[in-house]
């Protein structure tokens, strides 16, 4: 097909879910990352990102929160947003998505977590306007011994 989504190209939500589901698997279990999702319920962040990269790849419209107000109780340093990256390119090998196809899976998600790391402390803290929420701030990964 000429005018294939990436969606389309990838498989659909059955594939999302795959790549998601692996993926949250590696995050929820790191030292580092796992620690902004502990008291999040796993299936129920697979379904959301599923449903937001399903969009943005060409599929059904999202109807969650937008990605900003999400996040933006979470320092998320470069470091991480790379850690992340990582896990995710990790993640469609273990699927089996093509190189190609994970080239631009990689390349729209890069393109969101720009919106949502911050270069440092101070930046997170100027841009953070909603003090009834909690904040979560673990900025530098957890040493061998934690």
């Amino acid at each position: 097909m000429v005018n294939q989504t990436l969606y389309e190209a990838v498989g659909g939500e059955p594939t999302l879910q795959r790549v998601h589901k692996i993926f949250y698997d590696k995050v929820y279990a790191h030292p580092w990352l796992g620690k902004f999702f502990a008291g999040h319920d796993q299936t129920a962040i697979e379904g959301r990102q599923t449903s937001f990269m399903g969009e943005k790849m060409g599929g059904p419209k999202y109807l969650g929160k937008p990605l900003r107000q999400v996040h933006e109780h979470m320092y998320v340093t470069p470091e991480l947003s790379d850690l992340r990256h990582e896990l995710l390119a990790q993640s469609l090998v273990e699927a089996g998505i093509s190189s190609s196809l994970a080239e631009r899976w990689l390349k729209i998600d890069a393109a969101f977590m720009k919106q949502v790391t911050k270069p440092s402390l101070e930046s997170f803290y100027r841009d953070y306007h909603f003090a009834y929420k909690r904040r979560i701030i673990h900025p530098e990964p957890p040493s061998v011994t934690d």
